[in-house]
């Protein structure tokens, strides 16, 4: 299945640092630490569908990536599960 882009592309450089902003400043500290530690090390490397697909995780709500994050709940969307096992398994430091 194909995953449709959250927004419509913008010019990748501003795609990338709105990426940035909305993965360092979630409103959660633990959660902007897993998101911007792991959008600084990947978002540059990340093609067009990957963007997209991080960007629907990013429009999920904070707790809710955190239970998926902390094993507390089961994600219901299969195609963030290779997503939230990359982010688990990232080292923070």
């Amino acid at each position: 299945m194909e995953m449709k882009l959250a927004t419509p592309p913008l010019p990748r450089d501003v795609w990338l640092k709105r990426l940035r902003y909305r993965s360092w400043h979630r409103g959660c500290k633990e959660t902007d630490l897993v998101l911007g530690t792991y959008c600084d090390r990947h978002l540059d490397g990340m093609d067009e569908p990957a963007l997209g697909l991080y960007e629907a995780l990013l429009d999920e709500d904070d707790a809710d990536i955190w239970n998926w994050l902390t094993g507390k709940a089961a994600c219901p969307r299969a195609e963030f599960a290779p997503l939230i096992e990359a982010l688990k398994s990232q080292p923070l430091s």
